[in-house]
């Protein structure tokens, strides 16, 4: 693996290449984006597919990156702009992506504004909250979250968090009556450590997950685009998620092995399959070639 940085006027982007460029195999690099997830978070993916020339990167302000825009927050467009500019730097596009949760808002607005970069993209359970049904609900339950951590620490916000990411179905009255989870009852630290910049947490990553996609622009791109949700999360916001964004382009979802996080090792917590998730993710590449 060799690590790279690209500067421009606005960040210092770090990406890693595994794999000769050119690419030899006669397939173009694959690339796989998370957000807020950087490179670190594909190791286990990328290290399943050792015959391609696999892409990966911090988005800007975030692992390795630097911003130098005097902005925190972050927006699909900005890592649009990243992301090709990245896909550049590698020698250009077309390229294959994987692209999961804020990186496939980040991959619908690659496409829709260069749509000349992909050929393939594979978006991953893109958190579009405000295309369900219960749209206006989700944006409640999403500040509920921001304002745990914003009162009480990092470990009460990711508490909320996972209560809001695991309930079961349109955020109800119900969901709302709920008491304040207990961070020790996920292992998480009751203590407050008094920062507030966490990119999932707080309000500046809000713009990724209020992102309304540009439909025109994806139909008329050349790109094959494939959403894709975990069998583990029907029912849950980013299963929901994942189909509303479906419907919206006129398609159904593909069904991938696990969770969320379905393609990483135990590294992160809960373990995905990424030995199925990887053989599931080739098979949906390979159709299109």
């Amino acid at each position: 693996m060799e690590t790279h940085t690209l500067e421009t006027a606005a960040a210092d982007l770090v990406y890693d290449v595994r794999g000769p460029l050119p690419t030899t195999d006669g397939r173009p690099p694959l690339f796989m984006i998370g957000q807020p997830m950087d490179a670190t978070g594909f190791a286990a993916l990328a290290a399943r597919f050792p015959g391609r020339t696999v892409v990966t990167y911090d988005p800007r302000g975030l692992g390795r990156s630097i911003r130098k825009d005097g902005r925190a927050d972050h927006t699909p467009q900005t890592q649009a702009d990243d992301v090709h500019a990245v896909i550049g730097a590698v020698g250009g596009g077309p390229v294959e992506m994987f692209a999961s949760s804020g990186g496939a808002i980040t991959a619908l607005e690659l496409v829709a504004k260069y749509p000349g970069d992909v050929t393939t993209l594979v978006a991953h359970e893109p958190p579009l909250i405000t295309l369900t049904p219960d749209g206006p609900a989700a944006v409640r339950a999403r500040a509920g979250v921001r304002d745990a951590y914003e009162k009480r620490g990092w470990g009460a916000g990711m508490a909320a968090f996972v209560a809001m990411t695991s309930w079961e179905g349109e955020f109800t009255d119900a969901y709302f009556a709920q008491p304040h989870p207990d961070p020790a009852a996920f292992g998480m630290p009751t203590e407050d450590d008094g920062s507030r910049d966490d990119p999932l947490l707080s309000d500046r990553s809000w713009a990724v997950s209020g992102y309304q996609p540009d439909t025109a622009a994806l139909a008329a791109a050349p790109t094959r685009v494939v959403i894709a949700v975990g069998e583990e999360s029907e029912g849950v916001q980013t299963g929901r998620t994942s189909v509303a964004t479906a419907e919206l382009l006129g398609q159904r979802v593909t069904v991938f092995p696990s969770h969320h996080g379905g393609f990483c090792d135990g590294e992160f917590g809960y373990p995905g399959k990424p030995d199925e998730f990887a053989h599931r993710l080739r098979q949906v590449l390979d159709d299109a070639s």
